[in-house]
């Protein structure tokens, strides 16, 4: 459970730089130009998917405004331009080990969020007994009083140049 809490939780303090729960691919196509919408029919826009490898994952699609089309596809979209004939192809995929270890990082039902709790106070009463069960030199009377001290301070610098 350490490692699950400890991996998601790097996972998520990375939010911004990309998506630990899905695998996003992206894929450049490119169709004949000034296609219109009534050309584009069901068939005729299976014949776009098929061209890209896609016809067996046509799901709907529609037109959100007079020169776009949205396809829905199996674990994707497609969206096009209909006056250049440009589009992009964009499917998402759950990441294997990392998606189910966010998905318990994120407490999913009450019960989890008991377990997590009482997992949590382990690690409280774990780090308390880590301090004072060593003794001398590397214990509180030495190496461990500094790491201790600056396993306090550091937090609360933080929190006065961020926080406050």
């Amino acid at each position: 459970m350490t490692i699950i809490y400890a991996i998601s939780g790097i996972a998520i303090n990375h939010l911004n730089d990309w998506n630990p729960n899905y695998i996003i691919t992206t894929k450049e196509v490119q169709t004949k130009e000034n296609i219109t919408k009534p050309e584009l029919t069901k068939t005729a826009v299976k014949k776009i998917l098929e061209e890209n490898g896609e016809v067996k994952t046509y799901k709907k699609h529609y037109f959100p405004n007079d020169y776009t089309l949205k396809v829905f596809i199996l674990g994707g979209t497609l969206t096009l331009d209909m006056d250049t004939g440009w589009g992009i192809i964009e499917k998402t995929k759950k990441r294997p080990v990392l998606g189910p270890m966010n998905y318990l990082h994120y407490n999913p039902v009450k019960w989890w969020t008991i377990f997590s709790d009482i997992f949590a106070g382990a690690l409280v009463l774990l780090a308390f007994s880590g301090i004072l069960i060593i003794k001398g030199k590397k214990g509180m009377k030495g190496r461990g009083a500094w790491l201790t001290t600056l396993g306090i301070i550091i937090p609360i610098i933080y929190l006065i140049i961020y926080y406050y």
